[in-house]
């Protein structure tokens, strides 16, 4: 009996491990409501419910993005409190210039990121399943800028998801007005506490982001509790 239950540990070890092939060990429900216990800054909040005015347009409950698949079953964007907090700050500044945000996504499951790393393997554009990603830990946001009064996008160098050079945030730009808006967005997010990624003009991660753990918990779970 001893034995048997030695061997039925040993398979589930096993299994556990060949199942996370990267060797992230990624937090999921249970350990989440622990550290949230600990620390209520570490709370993922519903921004679309936080922030007023907050336009969604969750590309990965789609099949509208890169990998050509619906990614998440839920249209939802979550982030860590000061996250969500500052984010409040930002659309409440742009409401006084008639604008506001447009999020494409937001906290991402630690799953999503393996999808997009085995789908698209440049790490250029796509995080490493090894480390996990920003938006994995609740502390990165993908979003744009929209006229309140049309609810029409402002002009970008690239669309969402571009892999093109373009894309990137120090890439020069012609158009004077392409150029404003995204000196805008950077300027905006950079007040409140966020750094835009190098290679997406849309990408910002919040600074402090490496307090968070990697999470692998789904939208479905965290409306739940």
């Amino acid at each position: 009996m001893r034995r048997l239950t030695l061997l039925l540990v040993m398979f589930v070890s096993f299994s556990s491990f060949a199942q996370n092939k990267y060797g992230l060990k990624a937090t999921t429900l249970a350990a989440y409501k622990e550290t949230v216990k600990a620390n209520p800054e570490k709370e993922l909040i519903n921004l679309e419910k936080f922030v007023p005015g907050l336009v969604l347009d969750i590309r990965y409950a789609t099949t509208n993005n890169f990998t050509g698949e619906k990614i998440y079953n839920l249209a939802r964007a979550y982030a860590r409190k000061p996250v969500a907090e500052s984010l409040k700050k930002i659309q409440a500044d742009l409401k006084k210039q008639g604008l506001g945000i447009k999020i494409f996504d937001a906290y991402r499951p630690y799953k999503a990121t393996v999808k997009f790393y085995e789908v698209y393997h440049d790490t250029t554009y796509v995080a490493s399943p090894y480390r996990g990603s920003r938006h994995n830990r609740g502390c990165a946001l993908d979003l744009t800028v929209i006229n309140l009064k049309t609810g029409e996008e402002l002009k970008m160098p690239t669309g969402f998801d571009s892999f093109k050079k373009e894309a990137w945030p120090t890439s020069p730009v012609s158009d004077p007005e392409i150029l404003k808006n995204r000196t805008l967005l950077i300027n905006a997010m950079e007040k409140h506490g966020f750094k835009v990624n190098g290679s997406e003009w849309w990408h910002y991660d919040f600074i402090g982001w490496k307090k968070y753990e990697v999470l692998d918990i789904d939208y479905e779970e965290l409306e739940g509790i």
